[in-house]
């Protein structure tokens, strides 16, 4: 047995990840989506686990392990896309076990070759992988497509239907999986690239290091990431009012001004969390009346509505020579963080707030 750079790196990653996954069955938010994830970050660690061995020579001392049933890539996507579902859902899809069926199949071809009798096992090696492994490449990179389109369809619903009913919304923007999905993408590709190479000129152990790395990382970005979003409580969209279309003749460009000068009188939209239905209760009227007001009426959605007033209540606060920071300018105002409302400013006044506090500051001066 040899402990080289290979299998330390490797080593390394799998240390940090597999109690992170542990940890995630006993998360407080989001528990199905954090068990989910748990899944799939065992899964990942069972990839590059032959490797993690492969490389200190355990094949070799042990010839046994052939066939080893814990690297079963085929569930890493499914178990990502109903990580995501169980986080915007709350819940897994409807006949949720059937997208795992596929890396299932790939276990039990495993586990059935690994009990076979290692002479037996050797001579179904040298027969079956020439034509398994493309097959498998070629399964991982198809499903690797479907359940990334999937989970884009998925997490551009969430965020519709959020800028509609929240105006903290970005607090739930889940940029950090977006990202996570890019690398995965990469991953993919140069994963595709690596098994047709493989196929056609046997790279071996050592060629096939940059692969596992690649995905050892990733592995543990989301493995941290993951662990970070179950300290935040993801509404879900199955318990939101979804408001009903309703036909009427009102005036809604006239209600919807009407409604926002409200709104800035009572400075309700200081309030970090405020929802549609919050501030329909208030206003006396439903999330449907509300919803079509700020729609049809102003143009705009929830989210860009009351963050529009946000932004133009700090604009007053620096034009009336508030010293504060900024950052205290847009928390007073019902920011949640300084980036949504950089966001949200230069949307409405086309400038930073930066450059806004600058032109005012010289046109006092002057």
């Amino acid at each position: 047995m040899v402990f080289g750079w290979r299998t330390a790196v490797l080593s390394v990653a799998a240390a940090v990840v597999l109690p992170i996954a542990l940890g995630l069955f006993n998360a407080f938010h989001g528990r199905l989506a954090a068990r989910t994830m748990a899944m799939a970050l065992l899964v990942l660690v069972g990839v590059f686990t032959p490797w993690l061995i492969g490389f200190a020579g355990a094949y070799d001392k042990w010839r046994w392990l052939t066939f080893l049933p814990v690297a079963n890539p085929l569930w890493a996507p499914p178990l990502l896309f109903l990580y995501v579902h169980a986080l915007v859902h709350g819940r897994w899809p409807d006949r949720a076990w059937r997208h795992l069926l596929p890396g299932a199949a790939q276990f039990l071809w495993q586990a059935a070759a690994f009990a076979l009798p290692l002479d037996l096992k050797n001579a179904w090696a040298d027969a079956s992988m020439p034509v398994t492994g493309p097959l498998f490449t070629a399964a991982l990179g198809l499903s690797f497509v479907a359940y990334g389109w999937m989970t884009v369809r998925l997490l551009e619903t969430q965020r519709g239907v959020l800028a509609q009913q929240r105006s903290d919304d970005a607090r739930f923007a889940l940029r950090w999986l977006n990202q996570a999905l890019a690398a995965g993408a990469l991953l993919a590709a140069f994963w595709t690239v690596y098994g047709v190479w493989d196929a056609i000129a046997p790279l071996g152990y050592q060629g096939l290091m940059g692969l596992y790395v690649g995905l050892a990382a990733i592995a543990v970005y989301l493995a941290v990431e993951s662990w970070r979003q179950t300290r935040v409580a993801y509404p879900v969209l199955d318990a939101l009012p979804t408001p009903p279309v309703q036909a009427t003749g009102r005036d809604w460009a006239a209600q919807g001004q009407a409604w926002a000068a409200r709104v800035r009188a009572e400075d309700w939209f200081a309030e970090p969390e405020l929802s549609l239905s919050t501030l329909a209760a208030r206003l006396g009227t439903n999330t449907a009346y509300l919803s079509r007001a700020i729609n049809d009426g102003l143009g705009v959605n929830f989210s860009t509505f009351i963050n529009g007033l946000r932004s133009e209540a700090v604009a007053a606060r620096i034009e009336a020579g508030a010293q504060a920071s900024l950052l205290t300018l847009a928390l007073d105002a019902g920011f949640s963080s300084k980036a949504s409302f950089n966001r949200a400013f230069l949307s409405r006044f086309g400038q930073t707030p930066q450059a806004y506090r600058a032109a005012i500051a010289r046109g006092l001066k002057s």
